[in-house]
């Protein structure tokens, strides 16, 4: 099937993606559009993982104080080269993600670093809270872990709603950009500063 270059062309303004990469995205896909995104996402996000076990050592420290300045943010953003920092697309993405953190207010990173003690402490109540809602015994425990996966949505960073698009996770948005750009993208840690606190 012979692709435009006009829609060669469409396809890599709507993706940032490689000509190459675009044509054989539009060949694969029959010149759907936008079968061809969600193919190069999905390339792009297999090509993030791949290099997810590269270090980090460069990046940004972004800073993001709200409106009225009683709330601020700082975060490190790593990526493994710094032409890859001095990007437009990298540090919009570290501007974008001190936003986050200041509208959300997440306590860590990854689940990973939440502490054994807190998540036992949080199934406790999500246990009780099932047994006293007269919830049969047998189903208690998968209630409880069910809500214990919405509490690490909601204090996890990388499984937070992203706020410019609830559909796609903070995670999602950072294997986005680490494929586009071909390099292996952290959120290192933040600090989020309110006034009074």
């Amino acid at each position: 099937m012979s692709i435009p270059a006009s829609k060669v062309k469409e396809l890599r303004d709507l993706t940032g993606a490689g000509l190459m990469d675009c044509k054989r995205a539009l060949t694969e896909t029959n010149g759907n559009v936008e079968k061809a995104i969600e193919f190069l996402r999905k390339k792009g996000i297999a090509k993030a993982e791949k290099r997810a076990s590269k270090t980090t050592k460069e990046g940004v420290i972004e800073a993001y104080i709200h409106t009225g300045n009683r709330l601020g943010v700082l975060v490190e953003v790593n990526c493994e080269t710094d032409f890859v920092a001095r990007t437009d697309d990298f540090k919009k993405f570290a501007k974008e993600i001190a936003m986050q953190i200041a509208a959300s207010n997440p306590l860590v990173i990854t689940r990973e670093q939440l502490s054994p003690e807190i998540i036992e402490k949080e199934l406790d109540i999500y246990r009780t809270q099932a047994k006293n809602s007269g919830k049969p015994d047998k189903i208690i425990d998968r209630i409880a872990q069910g809500k214990l996966e919405k509490y690490f949505q909601e204090v996890c960073l990388l499984e937070q709603a992203y706020i410019r698009d609830p559909n796609k996770t903070v995670n999602d948005i950072l294997m986005e950009l680490a494929g586009k750009i071909g390099e292996n993208i952290s959120i290192k840690r933040f600090v989020r500063f309110r006034l009074g606190e």
